[in-house]
């Protein structure tokens, strides 16, 4: 009786286990999938035909909506998961721009995934763009003068209107992030 009693125990937690490890791996199929996707969406909403035209004086830009999948990716499915969208999401930027956008991005969406945890998402996205704000204005700066052969003065005119369309693009896309994962909660939709 009592070897029966250990065989089923034992048979049951067994089962158990490997009903949690199955459980797991899925998990972390699903996460590797949406980071994927995720970072596929990103470089294709950096295309110019997705950005909206933005003159902000002398200075011709768009805003492109790339920062809500890197946005989504890392308040859905965590920091780690937010910084590797961020850098394989902005690859298209890094070779038709400044090839340093890389590690600006994937600060973004890990500090995104951090900031998700304790505060609101569109917060989050907001605390996020802080936290990338100084990389982007020194990387920005020595790739103007040093690397392209700017002047200092000329580097900052150009820096600015980046900085203010960035901060445009970090506040549209923290509040639509905010908005679209109020509505992922609405209906029950997870990773998990």
């Amino acid at each position: 009786m009592g070897k029966k009693l250990i065989t089923l125990f034992s048979v049951t937690f067994q089962q158990k286990y490997n009903t949690k490890r199955q459980g797991r791996k899925m998990k972390k199929a699903k996460t590797i999938a949406f980071v994927a996707i995720m970072a596929a969406l990103a470089n294709v909403m950096s295309l110019p035909p997705l950005a909206i035209p933005l003159q902000i004086g002398g200075y011709t830009s768009a805003i492109h909506f790339f920062q809500l999948a890197i946005f989504l990716c890392g308040i859905l499915a965590g920091p780690y998961a937010g910084l590797l969208s961020g850098a394989v999401g902005s690859l298209y930027m890094s070779v038709t721009k400044i090839p340093f956008v890389v590690g600006g991005i994937a600060i973004l969406g890990f500090s995104v995934g951090l900031f998700a945890k304790k505060v609101r998402p569109v917060f989050a996205g907001l605390l996020a763009w802080l936290v990338q704000a100084p990389y982007v204005l020194v990387i920005d700066y020595v790739w103007f003068t040093l690397f392209v052969g700017n002047s200092s003065a000329t580097a900052w005119a150009i820096i600015t209107p980046i900085m203010i369309n960035l901060t445009l693009q970090a506040v549209i896309c923290a509040v639509l992030a905010d908005i679209i994962i109020h509505y992922l909660k609405r209906t029950g939709i997870n990773l998990g």
